[in-house]
């Protein structure tokens, strides 16, 4: 009981952060910004000038790292791996394209620029599935410090807000149909509302369909996760190299740093996907986990100072600026290779 009292402060004031977030994001004219980056940097402003007392910080913890993971688990009921053969063949190959581009791309900019590895990968899943869903997924699984998700959310987020305006202009400028473009918009745009306000900035028929390719895009979230949670048990492993453990020992260690979430995220999704779950409870189940997830950036942002983010200087930027311009190349580029444009 005392745990629970010593929680619910922090708690709290992330579910309030995630109330006038909603508030603030309800008030635009147009999705430009979600409430998630919205939330993220109110507590990043209150940070700065009120750092989190001794009194808030446990339900601060509990919310950026447990609430988290259940927002995530949550995630899962929303999706449908039949979304995929719903979209076709060809955004598929996009997004494969894509998500090689981000990965394969982002490892080599990221060591170029001496980035650590985890806020390198959390750009470019950011960048290649679906912005901050994508980073707070990956996140935990990888023991992301709090300051690499802030960076990576703000990258992601900056280069979101140019491709709104941009990519309406080139698409037209290029004269691509609707499909062709909301394909474009569906695989290179990061964040969902990003896609909706830049696919429904060209046309109803292109905004409906980028809408559905960033549906079966966000799927990718499955398979990225568990092989970055390989990758992360794989370098624990190395850094207890020198440790003797005997084989019991050894496999209660890869039990221990297993991310089990991940499991009920997918069980979730494959129950949904068998049609089990209602619609109208699934409905709701995305917009609660929307919602924890929002009020979970919330508290990361209450964690992370902008005196501690100067000090990665601009190189996550130049990161994600890099990585955002080879998709959006990659993309279109593809898509002129399989005669779509």
């Amino acid at each position: 009981m005392k745990k629970t009292y010593s929680i619910l402060p922090g708690f709290a004031l992330a579910l309030v952060i995630a109330f006038i977030s909603k508030f603030i994001e309800d008030l635009l004219p147009v999705p430009l910004i979600g409430a998630s980056v919205i939330a993220l940097f109110i507590g990043m402003f209150i940070n700065h000038y009120y750092q989190p007392s001794d009194y808030l910080k446990e339900g601060l913890k509990f919310t950026s790292k447990k609430i988290l993971k259940f927002a995530i688990i949550l995630l899962g009921a929303s999706l449908s791996i039949g979304t995929v053969l719903h979209i076709g063949r060809m955004s598929l190959v996009i997004m494969v394209f894509t998500l090689l581009t981000c990965f394969g791309g982002g490892y080599i900019v990221g060591n170029l620029l001496g980035l650590n590895w985890k806020m390198s990968n959390l750009i470019s899943a950011g960048t290649g599935i679906c912005g901050g869903s994508a980073i707070a997924a990956i996140a935990p699984v990888i023991d992301a410090e709090d300051t690499d998700i802030a960076y990576s959310m703000s990258a992601t987020f900056l280069f979101d807000m140019v491709m709104i305006v941009l990519f309406p202009i080139f698409g037209k400028w290029l004269g691509m149909s609707d499909i062709a473009y909301g394909l474009w918009a569906g695989t290179a745009v990061n964040d969902t509302s990003s896609v909706v306000a830049a696919g429904y900035a060209f046309s109803e028929a292109a905004g409906d369909f980028a809408t559905m390719v960033k549906l079966t895009r966000t799927l990718s979230i499955i398979p990225v996760v568990i092989i970055f949670a390989i990758i992360n048990i794989r370098l624990k492993q190395k850094e207890n190299k020198n440790i003797h453990l005997e084989e019991e020992q050894t496999k209660s260690y890869v039990l221990t740093i297993f991310p089990w979430f991940i499991l009920g995220f997918i069980t979730l999704a494959i129950i949904n996907s068998l049609g089990f779950i209602p619609l109208q409870i699934s409905e709701f189940l995305k917009e609660l986990s929307k919602f924890l997830m929002i009020a979970a950036l919330g508290a990361i942002g209450l964690n992370t100072s902008f005196r501690q983010m100067k000090k990665s200087g601009h190189a996550p930027m130049v990161h994600g600026f890099i990585i955002s311009l080879l998709v959006v190349i990659v993309a279109i580029a593809v898509e002129y290779a399989m005669g779509i444009v």
